[in-house]
């Protein structure tokens, strides 16, 4: 099979390598589609410590089932399906209490083992059983479902936001994850959704999901701008979406009272340590949330979102590239050309 191994920063290479075998209680999914996610593009560019080289990563997916083990109850091949990427142990306090994206003993399709950047993936007997493997009906379109998993992540980042009908909505940064954020917003209710960034073309693309009003930050005061927006009362929620201590700063500085902040995106390891304006969270009673990865249920929220068309991937996915082309679409991506790539096997 072709697979795109990461062997160190800057160095991911397009391969031949041996199609998996399968065990009995494994399964052997041929792969359609896998987005690049902004870690990918992390881990080209400066590796990660948990994703040792050489390492197949890539873990947004779809496909279809080729093999199933003789004792895998449940799936048949030709299933289409899509992945969850993070393989929980279903054992610690967070998998117990419905937070297995906390668990503490977790491993991740991509990162610790093979991903999605090839055309055959195995998936492990623990995955197997752990549910990991979402069936999709007949007719579902695969690399609209491929978006399900970032899908997911902002559907958990917004368990804690409580989005209701009429709010407003700031999103700081217009990529992928943004526009996600706006959507779903939409879908919740804001009747006024606020999106800022500092390119043009990312603002354009990303209002299609859903904002109202547009800000380049680049050009305009944001804080000044969402005040007046909002006729000085500023917003119901704020989301900071892409990875600047600022976007964290002014979330909070916009935030009506008793109002919510999500901290959505990580910061640079270098610049993880942000001075914020803790006085105007406490007197004004603002709850500030961090985010990270998500659940299976919440998968499957993703995956009906998209199937039913309440959040249109054709809005998102403005890519579609071959597994030859990936340090390309991966340079894309860095570069902030369009929203969501797909590779195509």
């Amino acid at each position: 099979m072709k697979a795109a191994v990461f062997y160190g920063p800057k160095d991911l290479r397009i391969e031949e390598r041996k199609t998996p075998s399968i065990d009995k209680d494994e399964v052997l999914v041929k792969i359609q589609y896998c987005a690049i996610c902004g870690t990918d593009v992390r881990i080209y560019y400066n590796g990660q410590s948990n994703v040792i080289p050489p390492r197949i990563i890539g873990h947004e997916i779809t496909g279809i089932i080729e093999e199933v083990g003789a004792e895998v109850d449940n799936y048949s091949e030709g299933d289409k399906v899509l992945l969850v990427p993070m393989i929980a142990c279903g054992k610690c306090r967070y998998c117990l209490t419905g937070n297995s994206n906390m668990c503490e003993n977790q491993t991740i399709v991509g990162y610790e083992i093979d991903g999605g950047f090839a055309e055959y993936i195995k998936v492990p007997a623990k995955a197997v059983n752990g549910g990991n493997i979402i069936k999709l009906d007949d007719d579902a379109d695969l690399l609209n479902l491929s978006i399900a998993e970032p899908l997911s992540c902002v559907i958990n980042g917004h368990k804690y936001l409580n989005i209701e009908v009429g709010d407003s909505v700031l999103i700081i940064g217009a990529g992928p994850i943004g526009a996600m954020h706006a959507s779903l917003s939409k879908a919740k209710g804001a009747s006024k959704i606020i999106l800022a960034d500092i390119q043009d073309e990312r603002l354009e693309l990303a209002a299609q999901n859903g904002a109202n009003y547009l800000i380049n930050s680049n050009k305009e005061d944001l804080v000044k701008k969402v005040f007046e927006i909002t006729k000085g009362q500023g917003v119901d929620v704020a989301i900071a979406a892409c990875s600047a201590p600022s976007a964290q700063q002014q979330a909070i500085e916009v935030t009506k009272k008793c109002g919510k902040v999500s901290l959505f995106a990580g910061l640079p390891r270098d610049k993880s340590i942000n001075p914020i304006n803790t006085n105007r969270a406490h007197y004004n009673e603002i709850s500030i949330f961090g985010a990270f990865g998500s659940t299976i249920p919440q998968h499957m929220i993703a995956k009906n979102l998209l199937q039913n068309n309440i959040i249109d991937a054709s809005k998102l996915i403005t890519e579609v590239i071959s597994l030859d082309d990936i340090v390309d679409g991966i340079k894309m991506v860095k570069s902030g050309k369009g929203l969501k790539t797909v590779v195509k096997m």
